[in-house]
């Protein structure tokens, strides 16, 4: 087997570990109301800076993969979100809960992002690349599938603050098996890419990370890609990390639904949703991306404006199915959505797809904010629900409008 699979492998465990950390904002936000009587939007609105920083940190460690190594850059990652996620355990106001999970963590997690798994595809497979790309993006909901039951366990019967420090420990538990196996580039041990005819050299250290990442998002906004990529994936962000995975707990508790129920159910997308990215990776390895996205999109839109009416205090059967579909769709977005970035902005495209990413987490932050806000003036989230649906249908009109283009760097794409 091609080296290629085991450094695939390697990065699949890393983000399932740093997977762990993702799981837990939706259940925090009862538990800290409850002890420090703080307003769900000011819970909300450090999980929107974690969410936000997620997405903007993302360019700039492509960057800094390309200056010193992805190896390096992923350890101090995963080591920032222990410290974040374990320092929690002593906070006392809410100032500190956005120091240690909107700053620390959110930059942390930002460094561990979407961008790594496309650093490594694109350095690591020639061929395969969708799929390589759906089954990283799946590693996410795997972690999500690992540890949210177990953490909505620890959350309901022996407080948040066992639950933080769970976390911590899970994102330190990978960092020696990221220093050991996880290897820069293919040249690194003498091979070529997975499918490439020719052996392609190791590139020297990149100077000027910070500058290449500004560089590369100067030049992509001049085209309309971008724009447009950006805009539907902030949608994605909106209807997903924002929406969902934050608000769904609560607002099925809000119904009268145990929060250990309501965290299965959140589980259970992360089941599905392996299955539906990695499907993703197949199909776009052999049809349109555009023409996915706008299929991805208009499925979840219409999923969500059935949502209000399904909540209940129970599980029922028209709430399995919702919770199905909507998993198989939940990140099916992100293989096309490289794919595009890969198709128009070539060399470029680890550090556009980065970029792109941060619109993706700008759109979830704003949600998450807005979603606990509507909480808290009307007193249900039918308004968010209703909202995310019509904006989804917007982005499956974006999606068709994106042109396809020829593999270039950011001066190549189409305008």
């Amino acid at each position: 087997m091609h080296r290629a699979w085991f450094v695939a492998a390697v990065t699949f465990v890393t983000i399932i570990g740093a997977a762990a950390f993702r799981s837990l904002p939706g259940l925090l936000i009862d538990p800290l109301h409850t002890e420090f009587d703080w307003s769900r939007g000011t819970i909300a609105s450090a999980v929107s800076i974690n969410l936000a920083l997620y997405g903007l940190t993302a360019p700039f460690a492509a960057a800094l993969m390309d200056r010193f190594g992805i190896r390096r850059v992923v350890a101090v990652a995963l080591t920032v979100i222990a410290v974040g996620a374990g320092a929690t355990v002593w906070m006392t106001s809410a100032w500190q809960l956005m120091l240690c999970w909107g700053l620390l963590v959110g930059l942390g997690s930002g460094s561990m992002a979407l961008a790594f798994a496309a650093t490594v595809t694109d350095r690591w497979f020639t061929e395969r690349r969708g799929l390589v790309s759906g089954i990283l993006t799946a590693a996410s909901a795997s972690g999500q599938l690992i540890f949210l039951p177990l953490l909505s366990w620890i959350v309901s019967e022996r407080g948040w603050r066992p639950a933080s420090v769970t976390v911590a420990l899970a994102a330190l538990a990978v960092v020696p098996f990221v220093w050991l196996l996880l290897r820069d580039h293919p040249a690194d041990v003498g091979l070529k890419p997975y499918g490439a005819k020719e052996f392609v050299p190791k590139p020297g250290p990149v100077q000027g990370a910070a500058r290449r990442a500004v560089r590369v998002l100067f030049s992509a906004v001049r085209t309309k890609p971008f724009w447009l990529l950006a805009g539907t994936f902030a949608i994605c962000g909106a209807s997903t990390n924002g929406l969902i995975q934050t608000h769904f707990v609560p607002a099925a508790h809000d119904h009268g639904m145990p929060i250990t129920a309501a965290a299965s159910l959140l589980a259970v997308i992360g089941v599905f949703d392996v299955l539906g990215t990695i499907a993703s990776g197949w199909f776009t390895d052999r049809f349109d991306a555009r023409r996915l996205l706008a299929v991805y999109y208009a499925f979840r839109g219409v999923s969500l404006l059935f949502l209000p009416i399904l909540l209940a205090p129970t599980v029922h059967l028209p709430m399995i199915f919702f919770i199905v579909f909507y998993g198989l769709d939940w990140v099916a977005t992100v293989p096309p959505t490289m794919a595009l970035c890969r198709e128009h902005y070539g060399q470029d495209s680890a550090i556009v797809f980065g970029w792109v990413l941060a619109s993706h987490q700008v759109g979830a932050a704003l949600v998450a904010f807005l979603g606990g806000l509507a909480r808290d003036v009307f007193g249900t989230y039918d308004v968010v629900w209703y909202a995310s649906g019509a904006l989804c249908a917007a982005a499956a009109l974006m999606a068709l409008v994106i042109r396809r283009g020829p593999v270039g760097r950011v001066g190549a794409a189409v305008a």
